[in-house]
C-alpha cells in the first residue's frame, strides 16, 4: 500500500535531517563563513561547496579563495581570519572548551594573504595558537597580524 504524499516528503526529510547530521557528528562546526566575494570555496572531506555567509566550517576544512576571490570567517571564539584572493588556508586543529581549560588552534596557510584577529583562545592560552606556513610557524602573542605567502 503506497504511503500518502504528506507521510513521503516528511519520510524524505527525516532521512536527509538523519544524514546531515551523521556527516557533521564526528567534527563540530567551529565557525561560519561570515563574508564570501568571487570564487570563495570550503572543503570538508574532500568535498568543496561554494563559500557564502552561513558556510559552517569544521576541524579540516579548508579555506581557498580564487584569483577574484576574498572570504572572511569568525570561528567559535570569535577568531577573525580574512582571506586575499588566490588563498589556501586549512584549519588542522581547533578545540574550544574554555571552561575545561581545552583550548587550541592550529591553521596552516599554503599560499595567498591572511589577516588574523585574536579570539578567546589566545587571549586566555596564547602558547595554544600557532599558524604554520610553509617556511614557520607564526606563534599569536598579540591580537592580530597579517601574513603573505608567496609561491
Amino acid at each position: 500500500m503506497p504511503l500518502p504524499s504528506c507521510r513521503v516528503l516528511i519520510l524524505a526529510l527525516l532521512l536527509s535531517s538523519c544524514a546531515f547530521r551523521s556527516w557533521g557528528a564526528d567534527s563540530d562546526v567551529v565557525g561560519y563563513v561570515k563574508i564570501a566575494h568571487g570564487k570563495a570555496f570550503v572543503s570538508t572531506r574532500q568535498i568543496a561547496v561554494d563559500a557564502q555567509p552561513g558556510t559552517p566550517l569544521y576541524q579540516g576544512s579548508t579555506l581557498t579563495t580564487g584569483s577574484d576571490g576574498s572570504l572572511g570567517v569568525t570561528l567559535k571564539d570569535n577568531t577573525v581570519m580574512s582571506f586575499g584572493p588566490d588563498t589556501e588556508v586549512s584549519i588542522d586543529d581547533y578545540l574550544y572548551k574554555p571552561a575545561q581549560d581545552r583550548l587550541k588552534l592550529a591553521a596552516r596557510i599554503v599560499k595567498g594573504t591572511l589577516h588574523y584577529i585574536s579570539g578567546v583562545i589566545a587571549k586566555l592560552k596564547p602558547e595554544a595558537v600557532s599558524i604554520n606556513t610553509p617556511t614557520g610557524i607564526i606563534g599569536v602573542r598579540g591580537t592580530r597580524f597579517a601574513v603573505k605567502v608567496e609561491d
